[in-house]
């Protein structure tokens, strides 16, 4: 496990001042309003930013940070992660996982059938879909995050144990 969590991605820039806007990947974005600082990730590293100010617009949450004083600058950072420590992260109740943690398990299925690593998750709103890609072709398979299909989730093990409801296991795509 990383020693950061990954809270969200910067996906623009809002208005001209530097301020970016960024779709928060934890259930509570005002956890945003909680912190002075934050990491973001991108090919350059993982640099530190401090927050000066925090607001909201739609499903947005609006940063400004010091250093990033116009658009340009902000353009910079567009695509970047946005992560915290480990330690800063709000506590999980049972059976919640942080996102970063997810990525690479192995899915296998009850009966125990490996069919490839997490390699993405989509946010639909309702429920996250783990995208699982298999290790000896060029198939994805995706799996909705409800209870009827998840079994169990064994971080230490990197494991996922799942139950294919009829019809999932039709559902491969291939992918180029």
């Amino acid at each position: 496990m990383s020693n950061y969590i990954e809270i969200g991605k910067i996906v623009n820039t809002q208005g001209t001042r530097g301020d970016l806007r960024i779709i928060p990947t934890t259930d509570d974005p005002k956890r945003f309003e909680m912190l002075d600082s934050i990491l973001v990730e991108n090919n350059h590293g993982l640099n530190q930013y401090e927050i000066e100010r925090v607001w909201y617009h739609k499903q947005f949450v609006i940063l400004k940070l010091k250093g990033i004083e116009s658009i340009n600058d902000g353009e910079k950072l567009k695509n970047s992660i946005v992560k915290i420590p480990r330690d800063l992260a709000l506590p999980l109740k049972e059976n919640e996982y942080y996102i970063g943690d997810l990525y690479d398990l192995e899915v296998y299925t009850k009966d125990k059938e490996y069919l490839g690593k997490i390699v993405d998750i989509i946010f639909t709103g309702s429920n996250d879909v783990y995208i699982v890609k298999s290790d000896d072709s060029n198939k994805e398979l995706l799996i909705p995050a409800i209870k009827q299909c998840i079994i169990d989730v064994d971080l230490d093990n990197n494991k996922m144990i799942v139950d294919l409801m009829e019809g999932l296991r039709e559902l491969w795509i291939t992918i180029y």
